[in-house]
């Protein structure tokens, strides 16, 4: 299990893309993993065959674990896989059938197991049949697919390949290792017409269950306990890291969004080729008050404080597993049109899972928006290093004051978190009254 990004301690593997016996080359995709950022593909770091899947799909591993072994199909790996075990390790995931599958790809189990209680969720997650990408055929005599127990042997490659196309496996004699059935043994019986199943022997009459003594809860009502996603996992250290160390205050203002939502308007009417967001103007009036105030783009390091030289922008992004804050670099630099067109696509690659490590890391400042969700205003915790976040609220209609007369106006809330340590309440207030003042003077932004 390869470290995917600085903060990952575990990883869950989502898919595999090749089987075992495939043949993979240096690079190429061998399986998808679930990180505490986003979903990533893991790429082969050398040639050879998939002789052994480690760790099956859906499993959850430390950084470091083994989760599979290509090596050349004749090389023998039975020491890796025990000292692996021996070092308290996944261990060998179960062979195709049941059992575990050490030695080369083309040597069945000796003793199977009982049948795992459900298929893997993906092909790749378990293994084909045994000369699969090699190009070499299998000699070996048919013999009955049917285990002592009952139970039908055949490769996953082959059930899928019969449940799509209506073969029926009791019927068939398996060429591969042990009597299973491959691949090969489904394309044949498609060529020789269809298999019927053999007569099912009668099932025994079941002995009447005795009647219950306890009400079962109403249906809904049970307590329902589900793994927390890698990304929970990261949020939950994350934020023991910061709420408890870092001395959190607050500072929150109004803000008079008129004038930046009447700029907002008319760019968009001026410009069709892509529309700014309240989101946007927001980034943007943050980006220049970091460039007028260094004080507040800084870091804790031990007993120093780095002063960062550009402006890297953390947008907090809610998906339904957790949040995530990808990082729109040297946004001091960067009008606001080319910050909206940024913005757009970190947040679509974002919800998709899609980012790069480097791009939700090294941010210097974040802004959280929840105005989208009606919220009039709230707190936020600051994301480590970082000296401080803008929580922004909704604009809404208020009546409001002005030089003795009642308007209404559309007014906005925002709290900023400083870390004491780095921000004084002077020093934020200078910053969040720069900002205050290029949203309701927006042309001081965009100058």
């Amino acid at each position: 299990m390869a470290q995917l990004s600085p903060t990952m301690e575990e990883g869950k593997l989502i898919e595999w893309k090749v089987a075992e016996g495939d043949a993979v080359a240096q690079g190429d995709v061998v399986a998808e993993i679930e990180t505490d950022k986003a979903n990533m593909d893991v790429e082969a770091l050398g040639g050879g065959v998939l002789r052994k899947i480690v760790v099956q799909a859906g499993a959850t591993v430390p950084v470091g674990a083994l989760i599979g072994v290509i090596a050349a199909p004749d090389e023998s790996i039975d020491a890796l896989l025990a000292e692996a075990k021996a070092a308290g390790g996944a261990g060998p995931a179960e062979g195709p059938e049941g059992g575990p599958a050490d030695g080369p790809a083309d040597v069945p189990a000796e003793v199977p197991a009982p049948e795992p209680a459900a298929p893997a969720p993906a092909e790749a997650s378990g293994p084909s049949e045994p000369a699969a990408g090699t190009g070499q055929p299998v000699a070996a005599t048919p013999e009955p697919a049917a285990a002592a127990g009952g139970r039908i042997k055949a490769s996953p490659v082959a059930r899928r390949m019969a449940a799509e196309s209506g073969i029926v496996l009791a019927g068939l004699a398996g060429s591969g290792p042990g009597g299973r059935i491959v691949k090969a043994d489904i394309e044949a019986a498609l060529a020789a017409g269809p298999i019927v199943a053999p007569s099912p022997a009668p099932a025994a009459t079941p002995a009447p269950a005795p009647a219950p003594t306890l009400v079962a809860p109403a249906p809904g009502l049970e307590d329902r306990v589900e793994e927390a996603s890698q990304m929970r996992k990261a949020i939950a250290r994350r934020l023991g890291q910061s709420i408890g160390p870092v001395p959190h205050f607050f500072l929150t203002t109004e803000v008079d969004m008129g004038r930046a939502l009447e700029l907002r308007a008319d760019l968009n009417a001026r410009f069709a080729d892509g529309k700014i967001g309240v989101t946007d103007l927001l980034l943007k009036a943050t980006a220049e008050a970091l460039n007028r105030h260094a004080g507040v783009n800084a870091s804790w390091e031990e007993n120093a404080i780095r002063y960062h030289g550009a402006v890297h922008l953390g947008i907090a992004v809610a998906l339904e597993e957790g949040l995530i804050t990808p990082v729109l670099r040297d946004a001091g630099r960067k009008g606001l049109r080319q910050i909206s067109v940024e913005t757009r696509d970190l947040i679509a690659r974002t919800r998709a899972r899609k980012l790069a490590p480097e791009e939700y890391q090294g941010g210097t400042f974040s802004v959280s928006n929840l105005g989208m969700f009606e919220i009039d205003q709230f707190t936020a915790i600051i994301n480590p290093p970082e000296a401080g976040i803008l929580a922004i609220g909704q604009t809404v209609e208020k009546p409001v004051a002005v030089n003795g007369q009642v308007f209404v106006r559309k007014r906005m809330r925002v709290t900023m978190s400083c870390d004491h340590r780095v921000i004084d309440g002077a020093t934020g207030a200078a910053f969040l009254g720069a900002f205050k003042a290029m949203l309701e003077n927006p042309l001081e932004m965009i100058l």
